[in-house]
């Protein structure tokens, strides 16, 4: 079972930036990974996903632009860059992973087996 602890929320004015990190247990190489958020009385979604070799990338449109997943697989971490904040953007992130040996990209919850405990973004107006 693969651990993954998620870091880097807070508060920030709109147009700010946060950087969230993603520590896995694992040997992150095996597998793909997501960031998803999940705002008060809405669905999880899915914000942005990377192949487990880090050349194949997704973004939501709500997000396409503005911000940037990446992967160190050296480091068992994923990052989620996120700049030009809005107040829409907040939400609960979590990062997620796909089952050893699934490499490609995913996009709904139920194609990943492991969640991060989350970690709150909030972007004040």
């Amino acid at each position: 079972q693969v651990q993954l602890v998620e870091s880097g929320g807070g508060l920030v004015q709109a147009g700010g930036s946060l950087r969230l990190s993603c520590a896995a247990s694992g040997r992150t190489s095996s597998y793909a990974m997501g960031w998803f958020r999940q705002a008060p009385g809405k669905e999880r979604e899915s914000v942005a996903a990377i192949s487990a070799n880090g050349l194949h990338t997704y973004y939501a449109d709500s997000v396409k632009g503005r911000f940037t997943i990446s992967r160190d697989n050296a480091k068992n971490t994923v990052y989620l860059q996120m700049n030009s904040l809005k107040p829409e953007d907040t939400a609960v992130y979590h990062c997620a992973a796909r089952r050893p040996g699934y490499l490609s990209i995913a996009l709904r919850p139920q194609e990943y087996n492991n969640w991060g405990q989350g970690t709150q973004v909030t972007v004040a107006s």
